[in-house]
């Protein structure tokens, strides 16, 4: 891909993480494409759900369903990802993922690497931002240590 299609689905993502941040949940965003295409987006609904299982790349892959195969995929994910979802992409065959950032959390990048996965990390403010302003409210810090397993 190039980076103005990174760019374009990166924004999506964060979309995601908006509207996630707006319902009162962790604003983390994902995107699948296939081929330039979108194939599905999600948002971290660990909140909303009460489950501890919807980060944002696994709400995204639920919403694309059952795919023959992601080994032709690109993901796109506003914040680095968790262990959780670093062996899901992994398992799954995703071969490159596009990171917004990993200041926040620095989730597995090499992890990722490690297993053959090209990882793209963009840097952007604006994934920082969404979630910067998330973590400047003190309820939300308790809330973001669940969602990473931080006592």
């Amino acid at each position: 891909m190039n980076d103005d299609l990174d760019q374009k689905f990166l924004g999506i993502a964060l979309a995601e993480a908006e509207m996630g941040l707006a319902a009162g949940g962790i604003p983390i965003g994902s995107a699948l494409v296939r081929d330039g295409q979108l194939v599905a987006s999600g948002h971290n609904q660990r909140v909303q759900q009460g489950d501890p299982i919807a980060h944002g790349e696994m709400a995204c892959l639920r919403n694309a369903g059952r795919q023959r195969s992601y080994r032709d995929t690109v993901l796109y994910t506003t914040l680095s990802p968790c262990m959780m979802c670093s062996g899901t992409i992994v398992q799954f065959g995703i071969p490159r993922v596009v990171v917004g950032e990993a200041d926040t959390f620095d989730g597995n990048i090499e992890f990722l690497r490690s297993r053959g996965v090209e990882v793209v990390l963009m840097n952007d403010d604006s994934c920082r931002d969404v979630m910067r302003r998330f973590l400047s409210k003190p309820e939300n810090l308790a809330i973001w240590n669940e969602d990473i397993s931080e006592d």
